[in-house]
């Protein structure tokens, strides 16, 4: 073969090369979408940082048929302003009185004109002797299970102690608020939480709860992506005929592969422990990516309990199931259209996707149960190996277990659990060894402080121990050696970091803290400082940043802190506790009482404000009162050692 002829072949070759893919991205109507998978850089909205967000209003243009639909689904519905139309309670007094016996508060839930509005009283001998009553501003939830409640207060966003279950119609404390754990109205919504229960907001990222904007539903780019680009050539008039081969302008998850479907989705329905990777927020997931590129979610995993299922954990139940293990193509819109409420798909469309694989004419082994039973059910599959369960960390809820079994698990089967037996990650096969670490601190702080776990996590950090890992490693050792309460380990971890070089808030406040508790304020200050320079607008950083102020007695500039505090927050109990105790000091005894008596009507039983109470009313001769405040005290805190001396030296006056 001649030269000439060589280079002539090898370049024929070389243009059927570059033209094969434009075959392959042409898919032809009618064929599976998964025989024509693409690389996720294909879809230019997904890494673009030029892409931006654009808002549901804007695709409704083009897509109104769609919006109609899908402002009814639970995403649609996902978050809205509190009004009686978005509302799904009853407000009869039967229904809307909640009693927390463990902190002795009742709740009413009312409605002045069109504000929502939820009283918290307590009664003593038949008077009320507290009542906070707090507006508020938004409904979470589709009311297709639960409608819980959010107050904003400059910006800062709360979580209100009561939630309305439709399912049972019952009013009640709102999840994590039982048995001894209600927050009241103390419960930040952070971005993660705003992230998956709504649309993308206007977060300030210097904070934990404050927000400039906050969006009214879960939208359409939630699982298209930033629609910017799409828009752009969409009006500048650019066609793209989708029969023929996607619009890679915006991703479409049905052409996505399989498990990139499933990431989509997983993002908020894969409830469990979420670690974000280093130089990550929970902004950062675009749909087309892989989950594990942002973040890595872990659930717990225990003997026995194969039917303890957690609300939103429908990925991790499907991906136990031997529909997804075996097929290798199931993904959630295997069986919904997320554009649909399911409350209006009709039941063919589910029945029809179980026998999309389990029919006849794909020679699969058809229901083994006798007709009877078939005709009792409708012959409905999902009714048998989808049953309704309830879920372990929401109550009076039931919702459908994802979790496709031929023999699902009955009440009287249900088994106990026996043994912890680890977390594993349900987004990726081979976490590293300190997101693994990572995941069994964030399982300890949130949901389960035994011990076992920190060592789990001191024995996955010991495994990695390479320059590159110590250095990643040292915020980790301190977090798990403070969640320890060693602050001297974390202490001698500071001893070669400067504040200036730490990036996370978190790890300064706990170095802080730790210098704090050793009682060497001095060396906690510029550590505290740093955690509210990361976080200016994190109130409960600047109010510890005060207190070690205060006890260096450079009182001015605790008092400017406090005052910075209440200027963002008016309720902070904290910040109203120390100014009162500040102009308490200055002999300022109008001031003193006022701010105290505002800590007292915001929490009554905060342990710090009943003592300086206690010493107000001493010294303003009046120890009857001082008497009742340290006895409501320890009534309360009954191992508070300062109150018990107090009334002591009290009684012997």
């Amino acid at each position: 073969m001649s030269s000439r002829l060589l280079r002539k072949l090898l370049l024929l070759l070389a243009l059927f090369a570059i033209t094969l893919p434009v075959f392959f991205c042409n898919n032809p109507a009618g064929k599976n979408e998964e025989e024509y998978t693409h690389p996720a850089t294909l879809w230019r909205n997904v890494y673009d940082t030029a892409a931006h967000y654009v808002g549901m209003q804007t695709c409704r243009g083009c897509h109104q048929s769609i919006y109609e639909t899908f402002i009814q689904t639970g995403m649609g519905q996902s978050f809205g302003f509190a009004t009686k139309q978005k509302s799904s309670a009853d407000f009869m007094p039967a229904h809307a009185l909640v009693y927390d016996s463990a902190l002795d508060y009742y709740y009413k839930p009312y409605w002045n004109n069109d504000s929502l509005y939820i009283m918290e009283f307590r009664v003593e001998n038949g008077d009320t002797v507290h009542k906070r009553i707090q507006k508020v501003d938004y409904i979470v939830g589709s009311g297709q299970h639960t409608n819980s409640h959010i107050f904003n207060t400059n910006g800062y966003l709360y979580q209100a102690p009561i939630t309305f279950y439709t399912q049972k119609r019952k009013w009640d404390l709102a999840p994590g608020f039982e048995k001894g754990a209600n927050t009241r109205f103390q419960r930040l919504i952070e971005i993660e939480c705003m992230s998956c229960h709504n649309g993308y907001p206007d977060f300030v990222s210097n904070s934990e709860n404050k927000y400039a904007k906050v969006m009214t539903g879960i939208d359409c780019e939630r699982c298209h992506g930033p629609g910017s680009l799409h828009v752009a050539e969409r009006q500048s008039s650019m066609p793209v005929d989708t029969s023929k081969g996607p619009d890679y302008s915006i991703v479409n998850p049905r052409r996505l592969p399989t498990e990139l479907q499933n990431n989509v989705c997983q993002r908020c329905h894969l409830q469990g422990i979420a670690v974000l990777n280093d130089g990550k927020t929970f902004f950062d997931f675009h749909p087309g990516m892989k989950l594990s590129e942002v973040m890595n979610v872990f659930m717990p995993e225990y003997v026995g309990a194969q039917d303890k299922m957690i609300m939103a954990s429908h990925v991790e139940r499907m991906k136990k199931s031997q529909c997804y293990i075996q097929s290798g193509k199931m993904s959630c819109i295997t069986c919904h259209n997320p554009h649909v409420s399911v409350k209006f798909t009709p039941r063919a469309q589910f029945l029809n996707a179980c026998q999309s694989c389990h029919g006849s004419a794909h020679g699969q082994q058809q229901c083994t149960e006798t007709a009877t039973v078939r005709a009792a059910k409708n012959n409905d599959c999902v009714t048998c190996h989808m049953p309704h369960n309830s879920s372990i960390d929401i109550p009076h809820v039931a919702v459908t277990d994802h979790y496709i079994r031929k023999r699902p698990i009955t009440d009287t089967m249900q088994k106990k659990i026996t043994a912890f037996l680890g977390m594993k990650c349900f987004n990726n096969d081979k976490p590293d060894a300190i997101t693994i670490a990572r995941g069994y601190m964030e399982f300890y702080e949130r949901y389960a402080p035994a011990r076992g776990l920190l060592d789990s996590a001191l024995l996955y950090l010991n495994r990695q121990n390479d320059i590159e890992a110590a250095k990643k490693q040292n915020r980790d050792y301190i977090r798990v050696y403070y969640l320890l309460n060693d602050f001297q380990k974390v202490a001698d971890y500071a001893t070669h970091i400067i504040p200036s070089s730490i990036n996370d808030a978190w790890t300064a406040y706990r170095i802080g803290e730790a210098y704090y508790q050793l009682q060497h304020a001095d060396s906690a200050l510029p550590w505290y400082q740093r955690a509210t320079d990361i976080w200016h607008f994190s109130l409960d950083f600047e109010n510890k940043y005060g207190i070690c102020l205060l006890a260096l007695n450079k009182v001015p500039e605790a008092l400017k802190v406090f005052q910075f505090v209440l200027g963002e927050n008016p309720n902070h109990v904290s910040a109203n506790t120390n100014l009162g105790y500040i102009y308490m000091q200055q002999g300022n005894n109008t001031m003193s009482y006022d701010y105290m008596m505002r800590a007292y009507d915001l929490d009554p039983d905060y342990e710090q404000n009943l003592i300086n109470l206690a010493v107000w009313y001493h010294n303003s001769q009046q120890p009857a009162k001082a008497k009742n405040s340290l006895e409501h005290l320890l009534k309360k805190h009954p191992g508070n050692e300062r109150a018990k001396a107090m009334l002591l030296d009290l009684e012997r006056i």
